[in-house]
């Protein structure tokens, strides 16, 4: 059975919008795949960490991966080191970037969960940060150029070679996600067996 691996932003949970949204989509279109969306921590190390360890332990049927924001970082890490195929929504690029303002108390958007930001976890991101894509075939990018959080052409730089939907305006959260659901199935999943 092949596993859908939905990874969520920073500082979100696996009750975001366009997690609960593949869930179903998958649920009513694509039953005989497995759906998995673990609540990620914000710590570098011990997300991929988590991750590593829900991919190696469904590698003997194809595992894809969706990543949003931050989930889009994890799942290139993953999709480099795996050989894994991802669809990318609105993905950071090299996030310790942007992640001091993090630092401090900070509390879950969705679950109101409290947690302490240090500097050495920005430390982590830059360590995981991949140099270069090596894997262009593996992905499918969806980038709305009024992302308000993320600069969309850090996207459309990294992923240089890859497959890339560029739509004007929407924002961070990608509007209409939901119409292209079809079309993430197709990318990821078409061609394996569902059954």
């Amino acid at each position: 059975m092949p596993t859908l691996l939905y990874l969520h932003g920073f500082n979100s949970s696996s009750q975001s919008k366009k997690a609960l949204q593949t869930k179903h989509w998958i649920a009513s279109n694509a039953p005989n795949v497995k759906f998995i969306c673990p609540d990620l921590p914000p710590f570098a190390n011990q997300a991929i960490k988590m991750l590593k360890s829900v991919v190696e332990a469904h590698l003997s049927e194809p595992v894809c991966i969706v990543g949003s924001s931050m989930g889009g970082f994890f799942a290139t890490c993953l999709i480099e080191q795996y050989n894994l195929r991802g669809v990318l929504v609105n993905p950071a690029v090299s996030p310790a970037r942007g992640l001091e303002k993090w630092l401090g108390q900070n509390t879950n958007y969705i679950n109101g969960e409290k947690w302490v930001f240090e500097n050495h976890h920005i430390e982590e991101f830059q360590r995981l940060d991949p140099t270069e894509i090596q894997r262009q075939s593996n992905y499918l990018v969806f980038l709305q150029t009024g992302d308000e959080v993320l600069d969309y052409r850090d996207a459309e730089t990294r992923y240089t070679g890859a497959k890339i939907v560029i739509e004007q305006g929407g924002d961070h959260s990608f509007l209409n996600y939901d119409n292209h659901l079809l079309d993430i199935y197709r990318f990821l999943l078409a061609d394996t067996k569902t059954n």
